[in-house]
Formats: structure tokens, sequence, C-alpha cells
């Protein structure tokens, strides 16, 4: 097992396999996005080489993450080979977090592969709103592909950034429809992260004001349910279903963390919220991979900080310059 220096245990690697995505949401990237050159990334090879060595170590979940995942040649390769662990019971888990333009073609393959549980974003439910915010996506695509995903037998959860003035009024109406196909939901603060083309402190809606919205319609009960993430659950009384929150920025979620990220570039980010990085394309690249990654992980992992240090304010630079799309959503 590895420990942080705060005796925290690493558990969950994130994994980014692209910085490209097929959307381009208003509160995650520049309209005009300059991608990274595809021989800058990491081939899936060497990623699967780093997820070995993290699973040798004691990691047992791994969510694949982008950009959008689905949209990197190949990547199904990729969730096969580490469907074997899950078989072999060294993985606990293998997990994916997508936009669900792909879901309706890759879903009984990600099946296949061992995955059973999926995040998929949506911010809205109405048509015309969903290709304002996403600037490329059709909602009709997305929820075929969720409902596809639900007939293979995949549990789903629905991740909403809450956006004032954007979805505000509408996140009931999205929890409502998740808990009635029974997919559990996390709403989730904007986070400062990359330039965009907008005014964070415009889009900035604090989760205690959605909280107060929800239990208007609904009784909130806290859950003892917990992943080791940064989500706190309640229970719906009357859906029972579960609701999580994200809250980066009006409440630190850092004290039980247990996850870093592999970009597909090859950096680790012990923190999301931190530009401290470790690089890992030598080692991934090397004859003997197997004892060169073995230790990058363990001195990157000395280095893990104790939380983030995100903050909102009007007209400032994001508190993290690079994307969310480059770190892994």
């Amino acid at each position: 097992m590895l420990l942080d220096p705060f005796k925290r245990p690493v558990s969950y690697l994130r994994v980014s396999v692209t910085d490209r995505c097929d959307f381009r949401c208003e509160y995650c990237m520049s309209e005009n996005m300059t991608f990274l050159p595809k021989k800058d990334l990491l081939s899936l090879e060497e990623i699967e080489r780093i997820c070995i060595s993290f699973i040798n170590l004691g990691t047992s979940k791994i969510r694949i993450t982008g950009g959008e995942p689905l949209v990197r040649k190949n990547v199904m390769e990729l969730f096969k080979n580490l469907g074997v662990f899950l078989k072999k019971g060294k993985l606990k888990e293998l997990t994916l977090t997508t936009n669900g333009s792909q879901l309706e073609k890759y879903a009984e393959d990600l099946f296949e592969s061992g995955v059973r549980r999926i995040n998929v974003s949506i911010d809205t439910l109405k048509p015309e709103l969903f290709s304002k915010l996403t600037r490329r996506g059709n909602l009709d695509k997305v929820l075929q592909g969720i409902y596809k995903a639900k007939e293979v037998g995949l549990k789903i959860k629905i991740n909403t950034v809450a956006l004032k003035k954007t979805n505000e009024h509408e996140i009931i109406e999205i929890l409502k429809w998740a808990h009635s196909n029974n997919f559990d939901m996390t709403i989730i603060e904007t986070m400062p992260l990359g330039e965009i083309d907008y005014d964070r402190t415009d889009q900035f809606l604090p989760l205690s004001k959605v909280k107060e919205n929800i239990r208007k319609n609904f009784t909130l009960k806290k859950s003892d349910h917990y992943t080791g993430g940064p989500s706190r659950y309640f229970n719906l009384e009357e859906t029972n279903n579960r609701v999580g929150f994200i809250t980066p920025l009006t409440h630190n979620f850092c004290e039980l963390c247990n996850r870093v990220r592999l970009t597909c570039t090859g950096k680790l980010y012990m923190c999301l919220g931190q530009d401290d990085s470790a690089d890992f394309v030598e080692a991934a690249r090397s004859k003997n991979w197997e004892t060169d990654l073995k230790k990058v992980i363990l001195e990157a992992i000395t280095r893990k900080p104790k939380g983030h240090d995100f903050v909102i304010r009007r007209k400032q630079a994001p508190s993290v310059k690079r994307h969310m799309s480059v770190t892994g959503g």
C-alpha cells in the first residue's frame, strides 16, 4: 500500500488518455483550443505499464479520463488489458468518466472489459442549452448512449457542474430525471483550472445554495457512503437514491484524499490543485520499466501535499493554468 506523507493511503489512480475532446464545454475549455501534438502523448502501451506499476504497489481503483477518453484511437485495448487485473483480483475497479458522446458505440465493450460503473457529465436536459454549453454536443446522442449503457448493465452516476443563472434553476429537474432512472448524481462547483472565455466569478454557484433548493423539494439525509473521493453524499428519502456534492471552493475536500492523476503526457500530479508533478516518460519507456517506474512512483508519493489552494476571484488568473482536460477530468 502506498502511503503519502500524511499517512493517507494512495489507492486510486486517475489516468487521462487524451487532452482532446469532441465537446468544448464553456466552463472547461476555450472555444478554440490548441491540443497537444499527438507525438507528445504516451502510447497506450506506456500508459498500461504505468497502470500495472501502480497496481503492483497496491492501487485498487483506476479511472480512465480525458478530455474525452473514448475518442482516443484503440482505447478499448487499454480497457481490455487492464480488465485482466480485475479477473485476477489485483484490481477492484476499472471505470471511466465520459461526456457520453461515444457511449452507444462502446457500452457493450466496456462491460465486457470488466467496467461496471461510469460517470457521465450532464449539465442540462435542454437540447438548445446543451448545444450552447458544450459548443459541439448533441443531447439526444448522449442520452441514447446513457440508456444503452444502462441496458448493458453499467451503473451510471450523473455529474453536473452547478452554473449560476445557466442551470441553477434546472438542477432539481436533472436530479429528478437521474433518480427516476436509478442513476446517482453528483453536483460540482466550478473549478478554477485553465483559461476560458468567461470570468469564472460569473459562473460560480456555491453548493450551499443548491443544497438549500434541494431541501425545498426533498428530504436530505446524510449518507455514510464514501468512495475515498471528494464527494460528500446524502440520501434522498423520496427517491432512495444518492446525491453527492463536490465543493473545492466552499469546503476543502482534501483531508482523506486517496488519489493521484496521470496526464496523457506522462506527468503525475499528486494534487489536482497544485502544479508540482513527476515526469514518468523516461521510466515508462525504459527497458527496465518495472524497476524504474516503481522508483519514480515511490518518490512522487513522498511529495503529495496536504491540500489544494483553489480560489476564484474576479479578473484573477485561474488557480492552476493547465486545463482540466490536460490533468484528467
